[in-house]
């Protein structure tokens, strides 16, 4: 338990909007649930939210001492007070969540605290008491794969130290199965094939640019792609990376006179799409080496539910029902 007395500075702030500035790490959701529940008081008395508080007032805080720290990234997950997540697979070394466009996953994606797909895995595991990293010096759960900011799909958190590192070797020596869905403009001729070229990133403009010939700085980048449907001057593609560079199937596909549907930096802006319309929707795990801890998933495939620009623009994909 905690007490604050209210300053002639504090005084005429209503209480939860006291609690916000005091307690910044406390979800506004969470102090409203304690207040009710009488486990924030003010003068030892229940207290209510919209209480005007007075110069002298003893505020009595009976939560959790993580609560108290000072904001930082590393606990930023204690601000989510409903975690928002999709889990297409989940057992007790590894977590699959299903990343919706338009949400960053780490916070260096410029993202605000507590808005990350990282810390909503984090409050999701916490609440579950599954991770306790007061109570125990435990390993903190981290992503193994990462996906653009705008782009969505299957997301690896591992939830143990093992786990890590099983999966980034295994990622590494590609033995994880990945394969994206978009919505290109116009037909792709063949209907299926490969994308071959050559790929820099200008990091200035956090954009890649590919090219047919070898360039200085440049690097291989291929993609093979099939096509599964093609209507109304679109087409449904389906991509696997043989290299993973970055951008590198909106890049490849602009270059090819087929950008990705609503991708504004390499194609153009659509009101139809508000996110370039690309989905990392099927992983499987072909392992070919000794996967230890984690050999189970071997040969094991997951995907996801619904990806929402399929089910507006190619609603009853013949070729996608035959893989469900």
């Amino acid at each position: 338990m905690k007490e604050f007395t209210i300053g002639p500075n504090d005084a005429g702030q209503r209480l939860d909007r006291f609690l916000a500035k005091a307690v910044p790490l406390l979800p506004a959701s969470l102090a409203q649930k304690y207040i009710r529940l009488k486990r924030i008081k003010r003068n030892g008395a229940r207290a209510q939210r919209d209480d005007r508080l007075l110069a002298g007032d003893v505020l009595q805080l009976y939560i959790n001492d993580e609560f108290f720290d000072v904001p930082t990234a590393d606990n930023a997950y204690l601000t989510v007070a409903v975690p928002r997540l999709t889990v297409v697979y989940e057992d007790e070394n590894l977590l699959l969540v299903d990343k919706q466009p338009g949400i960053p996953v780490h916070p260096h994606d410029g993202a605000e605290p507590g808005r990350t797909l990282i810390d909503h895995i984090l409050a999701y595991l916490y609440q579950k008491r599954e991770w306790r990293p007061r109570e125990e010096a435990s390993f903190t759960p981290a992503l193994c794969n990462r996906i653009d900011r705008n782009t969505g799909g299957i997301v690896i958190a591992a939830k143990t130290a093992e786990a890590l590192r099983v999966m980034n070797q295994k990622i590494k020596d590609r033995e994880l199965d990945k394969r994206y869905l978009a919505v290109v403009e116009g037909t792709p001729r063949p209907a299926s094939g490969a994308l071959k070229g050559f790929l820099f990133k200008d990091a200035v403009q956090n954009r890649v640019y590919v090219t047919d010939a070898p360039q200085r700085g440049a690097k291989t980048c291929e993609t093979r792609y099939r096509t599964l449907e093609s209507r109304n001057g679109l087409s449904l593609v389906e991509c696997e990376l043989v290299t993973g560079r970055t951008h590198q199937i909106r890049a490849q596909f602009a270059h090819a006179g087929h950008p990705l549907l609503g991708d504004g930096k390499y194609g153009r802006a659509d009101r139809r799409q508000k996110y370039q319309a690309l989905y990392s929707y099927r992983l499987t795990f072909r392992f070919t080496t000794d996967a230890g801890s984690l050999d189970y998933l071997n040969g094991r495939s997951f995907a996801v539910a619904d990806v929402p620009f399929v089910a507006e623009f190619f609603p009853d994909c013949p070729a996608l029902r035959q893989k469900s």
